[in-house]
């Protein structure tokens, strides 16, 4: 190991741990996200299986009812939304995991 370490390679080991906070931050985030929407499609399995026309969706702290059509209707929509979040997540993710990859293979070089 070098006994003198530059300030180039000390901005390479910050950068690798702002890189390892990026990507847990984005892991974080997209688990949150698949289990709201694993939550959301539990909630549209009970809708089809109901014989209901109306059902009560909480919103802030109150109920309401709402038409069955209506609540699937909003739930799909807020399930294609996060579909689509996860999957840029998935991007980012892949982005910052290259970056730390790349970020590590210099720093093994330098610090041998």
């Amino acid at each position: 190991m070098p006994e003198e370490i530059t300030e180039e390679t000390k901005k390479m080991v910050q950068d690798f741990q702002s890189y390892q906070q990026q990507l847990q931050s984005v892991l974080v985030q997209r688990e949150s996200l698949k289990l709201h929407n694993i939550d959301i499609e539990k909630a549209l399995e009970e809708l089809g299986t109901t014989k209901q026309k109306i059902a009560y969706k909480i919103t802030g702290t109150i109920m309401i009812s709402k038409n069955i059509d209506e609540l699937k209707k909003e739930l799909n929509e807020n399930k294609e939304a996060i579909e689509v979040k996860i999957k840029s997540l998935e991007k980012t993710e892949e982005k910052i995991t290259e970056k730390l990859k790349e970020l590590q293979d210099k720093l093994k070089v330098i610090l041998k």
